[in-house]
């Protein structure tokens, strides 16, 4: 039985027995997201960075330093912290959790609060050409192919490396659930 199978049947049984969330939308949220991952057999819950106004990255971007990057304002703090709240309330156990190396990402996971998580290259930017798209990709690709279906991984990125392998461009903090062996893939709101 798919790993998400099991979460979805308990957060409808919580949902109904009302030890679930505090709030009746937090649930019914987080029971939409089970099913909707159970109905393509995701693995991989792909997340666009959160709130970081502008566009691309400064020209003296440096990744080794945030004060060059564009990076998460007051609100994109507060959307990545309840993103991290919702996504605790499902009850799904990420079984491992990467991000990104620019800070938009890094600060993005941390304040999700889910657990520790990795800086992998495989999720870097290529927007601007900072690094190449084609290894990048390539990154990816081979640790998705490498990725058993019953492992569950948070993935902390940025639109165009979602929209290339998904097909999807979220809007910032969105979600893409997908299912790499199918080549599935599904949007998510968190409201």
């Amino acid at each position: 039985m798919p790993r998400f199978k099991f979460i979805g049947f308990k957060l409808i049984l919580c949902a109904l027995l009302g030890v679930m969330p505090q709030h009746k939308a937090g649930a019914e949220s987080a029971v939409k997201l089970a099913e909707q991952a159970e109905s393509i057999e995701a693995n991989i819950i792909f997340m666009r960075h959160a709130l970081a106004p502008g566009f691309g990255d400064p020209d003296h971007f440096d990744i080794h330093d945030c004060a060059t990057q564009r990076n998460l304002d007051a609100e994109g703090q507060q959307q990545a912290i309840r993103t991290g709240a919702f996504l605790a309330q499902t009850g799904i156990g990420f079984d491992q959790i990467l991000s990104s190396r620019w800070c938009r990402c890094t600060q993005t996971a941390a304040l999700l609060g889910l657990g520790t998580f990795t800086t992998f290259d495989g999720l870097n930017s290529f927007f601007d050409g900072h690094v190449s798209r084609e290894e990048t990709l390539a990154l990816l690709t081979d640790f998705l192919d490498k990725t058993p279906q019953q492992k569950v991984v948070l993935l902390v990125t940025h639109q165009v490396v979602i929209s290339a392998i998904t097909g999807i461009s979220p809007p910032s903090g969105g979600l893409v659930l997908y299912n790499h062996n199918t080549g599935q893939a599904a949007r998510f709101s968190v409201q």
